[in-house]
């Protein structure tokens, strides 16, 4: 019985110190950052640069992270990362209750292998099908407004 009670004891003991260990680091101040005096405020006649500054190039992963954070907060919700499984799933129902069933997949199936099937063999060979690959679209390396009537150079 006495070895019960002096090993409950020990556990809560464990529990209280490493509880007081996590706050008291927890509560530890950030260090303090001194701002950087600008680079005008050190030489009045520093001389300007030949080319504007570009934005770095983002990673794959930073752009991955881009298209699910929809509200560009920094933060990847729930809803945002399942909203594009969303619209993949609502092309698959096609009678709109909400529940996939086996007959509505087959046909959206069935009708991918019929397309991708040129020779009408049964079997897609590796050139068939690449043709089920999904299609990237191109984006447009520049979005610019059309140009006005008045504006056009000759």
């Amino acid at each position: 019985m006495w070895r019960y009670l002096i090993g409950a004891v020990a556990a809560l003991l464990m529990v209280a110190a490493g509880t007081l260990w996590f706050t008291t680091r927890a509560g530890k101040p950030a260090p303090l950052l001194t701002p950087a005096t600008p680079a005008a405020a050190q030489s009045e006649e520093a001389p300007l640069p030949d080319a504007a500054p570009e934005a770095p190039e983002r990673t794959r992963e930073q752009r991955r992270f881009g298209r699910y954070d929809k509200d560009e907060d920094g933060r990847i919700t729930r809803a945002e990362l399942l909203s594009p499984r969303r619209k993949a799933f609502a092309k698959l129902d096609t009678n709109g209750d909400g529940v996939l069933s086996f007959d509505e997949w087959v046909v959206k199936t069935a009708k991918k292998f019929d397309a991708a099937d040129a020779n009408r063999d049964g079997a897609l060979t590796a050139a068939e099908f690449a043709t089920t690959a999904p299609k990237r679209r191109q984006r447009p390396k520049c979005a610019c407004p059309p140009a006005a009537k008045g504006d056009e150079e000759s």
